[in-house]
């Protein structure tokens, strides 16, 4: 029977995103396409390094030990043929299941997001990622310069992600941006029992949750919302998520929940965060507009 992507949580990313094809890349970004294909061509055997996203992608496909596809990872991607001939190679040099691909040739990629019925969208190209989120796919920018992530939590799938903006919508942040904290304050304490607007990466939170709970015992999904939101804003938070039924473990302090991949609105967050974490921008919200 021809496999589907019902019931899956499915990933679509970047041969960039999932591997090291910086050295490439610049090859790719001078204009010299034909340089850049014959290299790949060159490197065929030749095995990439695994990129930011790298450990994410491994521990997401480990929900399939099993025999049950929960997971699937499409490379997405505005390589060519020949160079995905390679990412697919690299996969399994690095040990992932890699199944589907597709590679536009230069052109965007995004609009295969629907048929794709995809959760997620990572991408070094900051164009793409923005025209995913327009079209309501969670997407995020990967810092390619990021660290890799920590080793040290072999059997969980760590994710981080910021609220405002991210999981929640931007509603109380403009507040703050045009009326100052005290207005925020007192904005988000009369609201505490009123859930906040999806944001764009509820989705996501959402999917997780299910492979969670659909999921056997040997891996499993611990999430973090880092937030800036204290006392008495962060009520609302917690109690929205209550209101979804999605249970989070907070987490306050980043470095410490060494998670396998942050999200985040502000760059500046994004960038100081990828000093110690693996990190990806979303562009979505008051603070990206303009």
């Amino acid at each position: 029977m021809k496999p589907t992507l019902e019931d899956k949580l499915v990933v679509a990313i970047s041969s960039r995103a999932l591997f090291n094809f910086e050295e490439e890349n610049r090859i790719f970004e001078s204009g010299d396409d034909a340089g850049y294909m014959r290299l790949q061509l060159e490197r065929l055997n030749v095995p990439a390094q695994p990129g930011i996203a790298y450990s994410l992608v491994r521990k997401l496909l480990r929900f399939n030990d099993d025999g049950r596809q929960r997971v699937e990872v499409v490379i997405l991607s505005r390589n060519d043929p020949v160079s995905g001939m390679r990412v697919f190679r690299s996969g399994l040099a690095n040990g992932i299941s890699l199944l589907r691909g597709v590679f536009t040739q230069g052109r965007p990629p995004f609009g295969y997001l629907r048929p794709l019925r995809a959760h997620l969208f990572l991408s070094a190209n900051a164009d793409d990622v923005r025209e995913a989120l327009r079209a309501g796919f969670p997407a995020a920018r990967v810092l390619v310069d990021s660290v890799q992530a920590s080793d040290a939590y072999p059997d969980e799938v760590r994710i981080a992600f910021d609220g405002d903006a991210v999981l929640f919508s931007d509603e109380a942040e403009r507040v703050f941006q045009s009326e100052g904290l005290d207005a925020f304050q007192q904005h988000e304490s009369t609201k505490a029992e009123l859930p906040l607007p999806e944001g764009p990466f509820k989705p996501l939170l959402a999917a997780l949750h299910r492979l969670q709970q659909a999921s056997n015992p040997a891996m499993r999904v611990r999430t973090a919302l880092v937030t800036a939101r204290s006392a008495p804003a962060h009520e609302r938070a917690i109690r929205t998520l209550m209101n979804w039924n999605i249970k989070v473990d907070e987490a306050m302090f980043l470095r410490e929940f060494e998670p396998d991949f942050f999200f985040d609105d502000q760059t500046g967050h994004v960038d100081a965060a990828a000093r110690h974490v693996p990190a990806g921008h979303v562009a979505s919200g008051i603070r990206n507009e303009g």
